[in-house]
């Protein structure tokens, strides 16, 4: 019994040697007796598979909701690094611009500022007293610095164009809360006809949940403006009955992009039922002249022209021609301005509806359909080069072969006659897309045109 002990002393002494070469030896940064009672809590978190098995359920989510977490984060931080508003010194650039400059002159926030159309209007309404305050995302489905030109030249007339989207609800409601607008012209909108095949969603976007943002936003303004907005002729669709008129049918279109127009005439009606916004919807017939969209006919087909390459020309079933009612822009410009000036009042008050408001909608064409080939024949003629022509049969893109609009309506109640034909309208583009891009004609030809 006596030998016993020695024995048992040197084998626990032999355990702590053991334990040593273990753990770090550092002194007084750590204790063996705190790692038992690690090895103790380890041993029994993971004494039983049941245990092991919800470990490894938490490290799942954990990961997962990290996963989820980080396209927030990066959004989030794109957002951030993209605000360009705010401010005082923005502010005041805002009110500045806002201000009328004539009596009685009207406060109007536009959208799409520094598009084809909404730089156009934005121009004549500063030229005649009005305050204006522009909005644009200045995206890249066309040249971006196409845009940045034109809000250059508005910027010459202090006009001020906020750098932002309509979805921003964040800007909305800032710049509602600096500045009374008396009325809202929204030419904000994914155009084109056939890029709706390729980015359907850029539509969705923009024409529908970038128009309820904006009109959330004007409804619960106080005073809410009135609301003037571009629809369009490509709402009439499939419809074969023309000159097209207000009371057609427009429940066929033929293109996601004339869908979405359509949403929007349906969207507008609503807020003007349920919450007193007055709404004006324009439905324009393809708009031409200086400073136009590039992805139109009219304007590629120049650029080819000047360039010596070939355009290719759409032909109809049976071989019939394309047709357009193509609108100069300036006549456009004083049907946007009429509706302006003709609008009600909205009746509600942040957001509550007191009574009924004005719902109206018109049409804006020229009422004289042109053919494509007669487009191209004029475009030759004041280029003063020969077209190398490729003819092919429409492909189904969401296109329809004519438009033709009955304008009967806005002429009785906007004023609105159109004043300036095709030839004369695209003599006023050639002269001003030599002027602006630098192309000169690179030789004169001879035709009987």
């Amino acid at each position: 019994m006596e030998k016993a002990a020695p024995v048992a002393f040197a084998s626990a002494k032999m355990r702590a040697l053991k334990e040593d070469e273990l753990f770090p030896s550092t002194p007084g940064k750590f204790k063996i007796e705190r790692s038992h009672q690690f090895h103790r809590q380890y041993q029994r978190c993971f004494a039983s598979s049941t245990t092991i098995f919800l470990w490894v359920i938490f490290l799942i989510a954990l990961s997962a909701s990290f996963l989820s977490f980080q396209p927030f984060l990066s959004s989030s931080s794109r957002l951030s690094s993209a605000h360009s508003w705010g401010g005082l010194q923005w502010e005041r650039q805002v009110r500045v611009s806002a201000s009328p400059r004539r009596p009685s002159g009207l406060t109007v926030l536009v959208t799409g500022a520094a598009g084809f159309i909404g730089s156009h209007c934005s121009l004549a309404l500063r030229k005649r007293g009005d305050g204006i305050v522009g909005l644009d995302n200045f995206n890249s489905y066309y040249d971006p610095s196409l845009k940045k030109a034109r809000r250059s030249h508005l910027s010459s007339h202090s006009i001020f164009i906020v750098d932002g989207d309509i979805n921003d609800a964040r800007l909305l409601s800032k710049l509602f809360d600096i500045v009374p607008f008396s009325h809202v012209l929204h030419l904000a909108a994914q155009a084109g006809v056939r890029y709706a095949i390729e980015n359907p969603s850029s539509y969705i976007h923009s024409n529908i949940a970038g128009l309820v943002t904006l009109l959330e936003a004007v409804k619960s303004a106080d005073p809410q403006p009135a609301f003037i907005w571009a629809s369009s002729s490509s709402v009439y669709g499939l419809n074969d009955n023309v000159p097209f008129s207000e009371s057609h049918r427009t429940d066929r279109p033929a293109s996601l992009y004339a869908a979405t127009k359509k949403a929007g005439e349906e969207i507008t009606h609503t807020y003007n039922h349920i919450h007193g916004l007055s709404i004006t919807g324009l439905r324009f017939f393809t708009v031409y002249g200086p400073w136009g969209r590039p992805d139109m006919a009219y304007f590629f087909f120049t650029k080819a022209i000047l360039a010596g390459k070939s355009i290719t020309i759409y032909r109809g079933r049976d071989g019939l021609n394309l047709a357009r009612d193509f609108t100069y822009i300036d006549d456009i410009v004083r049907g946007c301005l009429a509706a302006l000036d003709t609008a009600g009042k909205s009746t509600g008050s942040g957001g509550k509806k007191r009574g009924a408001a004005p719902y109206r909608i018109f049409n804006l064409g020229n009422t004289s359909p042109v053919n494509v080939p007669t487009l191209v024949s004029i475009l030759e003629r004041h280029l003063k080069l020969k077209a190398k022509k490729h003819v092919i049969e429409m492909p189904s893109n969401g296109d329809v072969p004519f438009t033709h609009a009955n304008i009967t309506l806005a002429m009785a109640e906007l004023g609105y006659k159109p004043t300036t034909n095709i030839d004369a309208g695209l003599k006023k583009f050639v002269k001003w897309y030599i002027s602006f891009y630098g192309h000169a004609t690179r030789g004169i030809f001879k035709t009987n045109l």
